[in-house]
Formats: structure tokens, C-alpha cells, sequence
């Protein structure tokens, strides 16, 4: 990717882990991220913000926890340097620190902002830090190319209006991060039942449908899946990044 504007780097923000206990002894380690892409001419973009620091806690608590303002701040960068916020979708651990970024203009499906301020209850638990007055939103419809090498795609079923992100890298090549519409990467299969988190079966389905068609078309050989704690230990995570 030689354009000026093309993603030339990608930070992986771990967050957290929580272990969550599964029948027979064992624990489900469900791990939570953000992102950040840095362009060849120097723009950053921001892809969600994490869990509200107000959120309720569930039953499991997290542990390795670090918020984004304290993963950029290892990477010498404020929350207005920021220039761009990706909002893949409003569930409280995906927007807890959107007011923070006042200076970066919100990118998020047309669809999902839409049921979100008309005010379903699910989204209702952030809504401070999403529908902040100061945030200024720019919507879009479906498939979106926001710069050469960086695209938005649709997938609702998880929720409405649900994103997920493809993100091309010079030596690296084509990364997916799967967000929520495949939370982990046992999901990833076009049988694939819907969780209780999950919107609608039949759009999730399509949904992951899509992305595996776009694996394989574009031969991309690492989906990022948002809440797999396993492939979070393999992953090359920030202060490392993809180039």
C-alpha cells in the first residue's frame, strides 16, 4: 500500500480478561480491546474505547486491566490526537471512553446511531459517553471505504448496524478485526448458533457468512476476534504493533 493516506501501522489495546466459570471446573477467558491504525500521513484512528470506567461489574471481575487513555499515553499520544473514533458499535464495552476523544470526528453505521438515540434500552448504560454533546458523528450506510486500505463493513446480527473493520498494512497485509460479529474464534463457522448478547440468528449468520467469503477472497490470513482470550495471547500487542 503505497497511497499517503494508507493505514501504516496497527496497535492492538488489551484491556482486559475475565475468567468467566464454565461447567466441569474449567474457566472461559474472554478478553476486551481496542485499536489504533496510524496512517502514512499521520492521522490516528481510534477503533472503540473499552469498558465505561461506571459500568456495572459483573459477577467476574476483570484483571489485567488497562484503559485506552492509558495505552496511548504509553505511546506518547493524548486522547485529541486522536483524529478519528470508529464506533463499531454502543455496547457499554466498546464506548466507555468516547467522551474522552472530543476532538476526533465518530464514524458509526446510520442504522445502529439511529435505534441507539431513539433510545433502546440496551444502549441505554453508556449513553453518556457516547451521545456526549461535544461528539460530533458522521453516519454511514453499509460498506464504507474511509481511506485506501481501510474499510468499514456491515455486519449487523450481533446488533444493528454493527461494523467490523478491514484494515490493509504494508508488510503485514490484510487484518480483520471481526469485532462482535465473531467474538470468538470458535464462532467463526457459517452454523453458528446466536449468543444471548447476539441480536438476530439470521443476521449474524449472514454476517459471518460475509467475512469468511472476504477471508477468503482476500486471502487474509489473521481475523482478529474481539473476545477470544486464547488468540489474545498470541496476538502482537501494543506497545508492538503491524506494519
Amino acid at each position: 500500500m503505497t497511497t499517503a493516506t494508507a493505514p501504516k501501522k496497527l496497535y492492538l489495546f488489551h484491556l482486559s480478561t475475565t475468567a468467566t466459570p464454565l461447567p466441569g471446573g474449567q474457566n472461559l477467558e474472554m478478553s476486551s480491546g481496542c485499536y489504533l491504525v496510524e496512517t502514512a500521513d499521520n492521522k490516528r484512528i481510534l477503533i472503540d474505547s473499552g469498558m465505561a470506567s461506571d459500568a456495572p461489574l459483573s459477577p467476574a471481575s476483570p484483571s489485567n486491566e488497562k484503559n485506552v487513555v492509558e495505552h496511548l499515553a504509553e505511546l506518547d499520544i493524548r486522547p485529541q490526537d486522536i483524529d478519528i473514533l470508529i464506533c463499531t458499535h454502543f455496547d457499554v464495552d466498546h464506548v466507555g471512553y468516547h467522551d474522552a476523544f472530543t476532538n476526533a470526528e465518530f464514524i458509526v453505521q446510520r442504522e445502529h446511531y439511529t435505534l441507539a438515540r431513539n433510545g433502546h434500552p440496551r444502549f441505554a448504560a453508556a449513553r453518556p459517553h457516547w451521545d456526549h454533546p461535544a461528539l460530533r458523528y458522521r453516519l454511514i450506510d453499509g460498506d464504507t471505504e474511509l481511506l485506501p486500505g481501510m474499510t468499514l463493513l456491515e455486519t449487523s446480527g450481533h446488533a444493528p448496524g454493527h461494523q467490523s473493520v478491514l484494515v490493509r498494512l504494508p508488510q503485514a497485509g490484510p487484518i480483520l478485526l471481526a469485532i462482535d460479529a465473531a467474538v470468538m474464534r470458535r464462532t467463526f463457522t457459517v452454523d453458528r448458533k446466536a449468543w444471548p448478547t447476539d441480536d438476530n440468528e439470521l443476521q449474524l449468520r449472514a454476517s459471518t457468512r460475509k467475512l469468511l467469503d472476504l477471508v477468503k477472497r482476500e486471502h487474509i490470513k489473521l481475523v482478529v476476534f474481539h473476545h477470544d482470550g486464547q488468540q489474545w495471547k498470541s496476538l502482537k500487542k501494543s506497545p508492538h504493533y503491524y506494519d
